[in-house]
């Protein structure tokens, strides 16, 4: 019997990990796949910070093993828009929705879930939909900036709060001296 490898698409690429099958989505992710941006908060599933889209529905990637989403089509914060035009991500900068920044990965995978299903979603679904903890309580802000990104996804003005990024993910994971090889 040969090593166990898990096969998967991330981000619209075909992945296989040679990774034990109960090893966590989030560490594969981070770990394996440089994909950074789902962030380990609490490893309980309490907090939020490590949500991806699995399928397209939210998931808490500290909570699913990559066993259990053989041939499944996961999504991270990096998938969902690589030049931040996503009117979530414009929405997040232009109501200020961000204080320390470590929970915005989470909360905007949590939100476009609910808005791909929801295009306008309540306060009370809002809060079912999104469980996701912010120490810094900017929660008035996040359900603002929910509310623009929807408006915006319906016809509504468009937002153009945040400019792309300078850098290519993949020059500036080369950029990470840990990721660079060593010339001996």
């Amino acid at each position: 019997m040969g090593d166990p490898m898990t096969s998967f698409t991330v981000n619209g690429e075909p992945v296989h990990y040679k990774l034990d099958p109960a090893t966590p989505l989030l560490w594969a992710l981070r770990d394996a796949s440089n994909l950074t941006g789902a962030k380990y908060g609490c490893g309980a599933g309490q907090c939020g910070a490590c949500t991806v889209h699995v399928d397209g529905v939210a998931r808490m990637s500290c909570q699913v093993t990559i066993g259990q989403i053989e041939g499944t089509f996961v999504t991270t914060i990096e998938g969902l828009s690589g030049d931040r035009s996503h009117p979530l991500q414009q929405a997040w900068v232009a109501e200020g929705a961000t204080a320390c920044g470590y929970c915005v990965p989470g909360f905007i995978m949590a939100a476009a879930a609910l808005l791909a299903r929801n295009p306008q979603p309540s306060d009370a679904q809002m809060d079912e939909a999104l469980p996701n903890l912010c120490r810094c309580g900017t929660y008035p802000r996040i359900r603002r900036a929910v509310r623009r990104a929807a408006e915006a996804m319906h016809g509504g003005k468009a937002i153009t709060a945040a400019p792309p990024p300078r850098i290519s993910a993949g020059d500036a994971a080369a950029a990470v001296p840990a990721l660079t090889p060593v010339e001996r």
